[in-house]
């Protein structure tokens, strides 16, 4: 399902993810349950409410486009129904608005991916990669379906990755760009996981920035857990301490924060670091010819 499908930009990335071949099934605007969304051939019912979308047509996942002020509410509708995965692209959720829903997910059914996030894609076989599932915003033509999967804070990082391993023919299992919000549902430890027990995941592109320690607590864990190859990027190498960059989240506060502490961290893991954005896909290629992985 769709939250926002009505809004200009939630019914955009709807009808490009219908295209990408992605089941939407519902769209959830309060006050206009009973219209349709209509993308071609396609026509979406949209209801008042995530439960009543959930009953009707058996929806598990939601994409959410819904504003600011009302984005906390909308994953916490997510939360009440039960569904399985709750993907919120909304930037500019009040960080206080999200510490009140992490608090409220706690011991709950629902997983949260983002705010202030991309989304995911997993490639299909068909022309362009169609024939897979987008929720959100990413490129779905830039994927290939294969054996690499891709966690990152930055969404335009998360491109850039994917394109690089396309057109050198590597394709991908699954693409999550988590967001760069210092309050967000799934972090990259969480993540690595899954791609460490998904067995059509061979190989891992980790992409962090400054800000937080995310990123070490999952270097950390691949270095004791994981046998896949694994490429890492930290974004932010030049920052100024104290100054914020981009994303909420990316704003250096202590001493595993920096892009040289996460750098260090990463080389210790024994994860292959990328110098420079466009040195993503041949790190990956380097960590998997040391481990004798074959990724394409």
């Amino acid at each position: 399902m769709v939250q926002g499908i009505t809004g200009a930009f939630g019914g955009k990335h709807a009808g490009l993810s219908i295209d990408y071949g992605t089941q939407v099934v519902a769209g959830v605007t309060p006050g206009k349950g009973g219209q349709i969304f209509e993308h071609g051939d396609v026509k979406v019912s949209i209801f008042n409410t995530v439960a009543e979308a959930a009953a009707a047509t058996g929806a598990s996942v939601s994409a959410i486009f819904v504003p600011p002020p009302f984005a906390a509410d909308a994953i916490l509708e997510c939360v009440d129904a039960e569904i399985d995965l709750a993907v919120a692209i909304t930037e500019g959720i009040p960080v206080k608005d999200m510490v009140r829903v992490k608090r409220a997910m706690e011991g709950r059914k629902t997983r949260l991916v983002g705010p202030n996030c991309p989304g995911l894609v997993t490639p299909g076989t068909g022309p362009d990669s169609t024939g897979g599932c987008r929720i959100g915003i990413a490129p779905g033509y830039i994927h290939k379906p294969g054996h690499v999967g891709v966690v990152s804070r930055s969404g335009t990082l998360t491109y850039e990755a994917v394109y690089q391993l396309t057109v050198k023919n590597i394709g991908q299992s699954t693409c999550v760009g988590i967001g760069g919000d210092p309050v967000n549902g799934t972090d990259h430890l969480d993540v690595i996981k899954l791609f460490n027990e998904d067995p059509e995941t061979h190989g891992i592109i980790l992409i962090g920035e400054i800000g937080g320690n995310a990123e070490v607590e999952a270097a950390r864990w691949i270095k004791d857990n994981c046998t896949k190859p694994v490429a890492g990027f930290i974004a932010g190498a030049t920052a100024p301490p104290g100054r914020r960059m981009g994303h909420a989240g990316a704003i250096v506060g202590g001493a595993e924060d920096t892009a040289e502490a996460k750098i260090k961290v990463f080389r210790e893991c024994g994860i292959e670091v990328a110098e420079t954005p466009s040195d993503m896909a041949d790190a990956l290629l380097r960590s998997a010819k040391t481990k004798g992985v074959e990724l394409s």
